[in-house]
């Protein structure tokens, strides 16, 4: 489960059927925001308000070009492969995708990992690879593989009615390889790929992530190359243990039924496999997992001298071990492990790096907090002097690059204010860290293969996503993309409008300190206004940072309401003991913080303490049922969007990280499910669910009606025929806000006159 703000997910957040009134029809909301007129059409009309919104910028392996997906100015959802060349600072367009895509539909499989990566509303490119020696790009479109070279040639590689899933050029880039019907198909580029390995049936998938990989371990690929092209290790998956959940996809014109094998908590997972091969298939030997069967593969990794480490994690998620294996026998010694803290679980990590030297950058949190650390190994493997790079009261959430030449490290971390993500490096033999990047924005980065040049992305709650090159000392070379509201981006129109964000603190009981953020209409003295406290609630994201969060706040301020927001315990970016009290406890502490948030609004002179409304999507849909049920009237309303109710119907991976398995702990689940004490909510509720949902399928909701029409709870629902867990879309986001708007001045929770 992954953070999701309904259609406009910045990084897992959407009743009988009704008619979306016109915007001239809506009653009190817009009249409100009459002469500033953010309306909810425009948030999600294109051009997109946020500006320029590049994804999945790289550089070539040499650093001279970035490439990037950028989206239209007329389909804010279709984006185009777009090169920079450095040197002569010229933009162009490599790959046009609406010229040269077909426009097919994609296959199911493809689909759902789409839905996966969180990129299901998204048209046009959206992935690609550089091959090894920067001279084109490895690009998907509708189903079919494509090669951009950079002087603006196109070759079509795969022209086939099925989808070529996960697909890679080599390290070396003498193959193209991709997953087709279930098994992985390899070939020289430029000549036909074959299959290298067997069809077993339906249930046996090669190359292929399993869906808690991808859902909930950010794993989306199931097959690894060598660096040398030599080898490959490939993930054989045995779905037959799996339980079959029949989702029902109820579109508008009809119904489409799939038995989706989906591993709810307590229940089998799928039997994963490792094998190494030959790009022929040929010389396939097994790797050693361990007897144990039922664990979680939870990374594949070639290191530069050849060596192959596997991430092996236990079905508890309290051990990961880190195994070496040896290609040729698929043998494996056990190369170091991480034992989770008393009462907590082990957070994967891509933040890891093998170096040439045969060392280890690795990520822990086995201080009490995420730090990068320096292992070297010996001859045999086995791992000796250890160097802690990172250390203090913050959180490491990304390591950017090494440049093991000049020897330092490059990261992302909360060092120096816990509402903003900053870049620095330190030292690889370890010594003081610098920061690179400025204060009052927000960062992310990344690096060339050399660890040589940042690529620095950056935002505040005032400044849309800017992006820039940034040299080893954190020095601007010069910008990708400025974003600057001048005149003419999109957004110039609302800027008089823009009401900047107060942040501030509230203690909980035993002093710990939960970071809130409050954006404000243009208030008159004497005057109270409602509030729209946004939430998720839940472990992974966190919500408040000082960072841009789009359009959609300020229209939701325009209206008049106020929007609040607070990170609770169990969120992320605060070490362990902040997230530890969700251990076997949800829906708990997280409804006692927000509560507080409820309780320090009530005190402000200028907020309405009788037009607070909730709204959450996901695990924060999950929140509005709890917080509703568990303090009656202190809410004027609440929004659940694709709720969680009952924890035995989500997966494995995520659901028994925090509550265990309920098959042993049985209790832990009754106090979280919202089911048992529904009939409590008294206040208004709004209930809305996709009906093609299948991360959190729609048995969730439909449970809960049923609880709700039999103990006589008054409540509304909207359902969306066809949409998955993200609703969203330029016509179908604006319907979902006006209609949660709707509701809320139905019952009163109107901005003052």
């Amino acid at each position: 489960m992954r953070y999701l703000l309904t259609a406009v997910a910045p990084l897992a957040l959407g009743l009988a059927l009704a008619t979306p009134l016109a915007a001239q029809e809506r009653p009190a909301m817009n009249e409100q925001a009459q002469g500033s007129t953010l309306s909810f059409e425009r948030v999600f009309a294109s051009p997109s308000l946020d500006g320029a919104s590049p994804r999945q910028a790289k550089l070539s392996p040499d650093g001279r070009y970035l490439t990037l997906l950028r989206n239209r100015a007329d389909d804010r959802e279709r984006y185009d492969l777009w090169g920079y060349d450095r040197e002569s600072g010229e933009w162009t367009m490599l790959v046009d995708s609406e010229a040269l895509g077909s426009g097919r539909e994609l296959s199911e499989d493809e689909k759902m990992q789409r839905e996966r990566a969180r990129v299901g509303n998204l048209k046009g490119i959206i992935n690609y690879q550089w091959n090894s020696d920067g001279s084109g790009v490895l690009v998907p479109l509708d189903g079919d593989l494509y090669l951009a070279r950079l002087d603006g040639s196109v070759t079509r590689l795969t022209d086939t009615e099925e989808s070529e899933l996960n697909p890679k050029l080599s390290e070396e880039g003498g193959y193209v390889s991709f997953v087709r019907d279930r098994q992985l198909w390899v070939g020289e580029v430029g000549s036909e790929a074959a299959p290298i390995t067997p069809k077993e049936g339906e249930t046996i998938r090669w190359g292929e992530a399993e869906f808690v990989a991808q859902e909930e371990m950010g794993r989306l690929t199931g097959y690894w190359w060598s660096p040398d092209d030599s080898r490959l290790a490939v993930q054989r998956t045995d779905e037959s243990p799996v339980g079959i959940v029949t989702r029902a996809a109820i579109g508008a014109t009809g119904t489409r039924v799939f038995d989706q094998r989906y591993p709810v908590a307590g229940s089998d997972n799928a039997i994963v496999e490792l094998y190494v091969m030959d790009p022929d298939g040929g010389n396939r030997v097994k790797v050693d997992l361990g007897d144990e069967t039922d664990i979680y593969l939870a990374r594949v990794d070639w290191a530069p001298d050849g060596s192959l480490y596997v991430q092996r994690q236990d079905r508890e998620q309290t051990l990961l071990d880190l195994l070496r294996v040896d290609p040729a026998t698929g043998e494996t010694s056990l190369a170091l492990r991480e034992r989770a803290a008393e009462n907590y679980w082990i957070n994967l990590s891509d933040n890891y790096r093998f170096l040439a030297d045969g060392s280890l950058v690795w990520w822990s949190e086995r201080d009490g907090f995420g730090h990068l650390y320096r292992i070297v190994f010996d001859e045999d493997g086995v791992p000796g002097e250890t160097t802690k790079l990172t250390s203090g009261n913050y959180v490491v959430t990304s390591l950017v690059g090494v440049d093991e030449n000049a020897g330092r490290v490059f990261f992302t971390a909360n060092a120096d204010n816990v509402l903003e993500q900053q870049v620095y490096s330190v030292p690889l033999a370890g010594g003081t860290r610098q920061r690179l990047t400025e204060e009052g924005f927000t960062h992310g980065a990344s690096m060339d293969r050399d660890g040589r040049t940042l690529l620095v992305s950056r935002s505040s709650h005032n400044q849309p996503p800017q992006s820039y090159f940034a040299d080893a000392a954190g020095n601007r070379l010069t910008w990708v993309e400025e974003n600057a509201l001048d005149a003419d981006h999109p957004y110039a129109p609302f800027l008089a409008s823009h009401e900047p964000a107060r942040y501030g603190t509230i203690a909980t009981q035993d002093g710990t300190d939960l970071f809130w953020k409050m954006v404000t209409p243009k208030m008159e003295p004497g005057k109270r206004y409602p509030v729209f406290y946004h939430h998720y609630s839940g472990p992974g994201p966190q919500i408040v940072t000082h960072g841009w969060d789009g359009a959609l706040q300020q229209a939701v301020v325009d209206a008049g309401y106020i929007w609040f927001e607070l990170d609770n315990r169990g969120s992320a970016n605060r070490g362990v003991a902040f997230e530890q009290p969700l251990y076997h406890a949800m829906g708990g502490v997280e409804v006692r913080d927000q509560k507080l948030g409820a309780e320090y609004l009530k005190t402000l002179d200028f907020v309405d303490p009788d037009k607070i409304a909730l709204y959450g999507w996901s695990y924060g849909g999950y929140m509005t049922l709890k917080q509703l049920q568990a303090d009656p009237g202190l809410y004027a309303a609440g929004v659940s969007g694709a709720p969680v109710t009952k924890w035995e119907l989500y997966d494995t991976h995520y659901t028994e990280r925090f509550m265990g398995n309920p098959n042993v702990v049985p209790e832990a689940y009754e106090a979280a499910s919202a089911i048992p004490e529904a009939t409590k909510i008294a206040d208004p509720l709004l209930l809305i669910h996709g009906m093609a949902d299948d991360n959190v399928v729609f048995e969730n909701s439909s449970e809960l009606i049923s609880v709700l029409q039999e103990g006589n709870v008054p409540f509304e629902m909207m359902l969306y025929p066809g949409y998955t867990h993200r609703v969203s879309g330029e016509n179908i986001s604006p319907h979902l806000w006006n209609t949660i708007f709707r509701f809320l001045e139905s019952h009163g929770v109107t901005p003052p006159e």
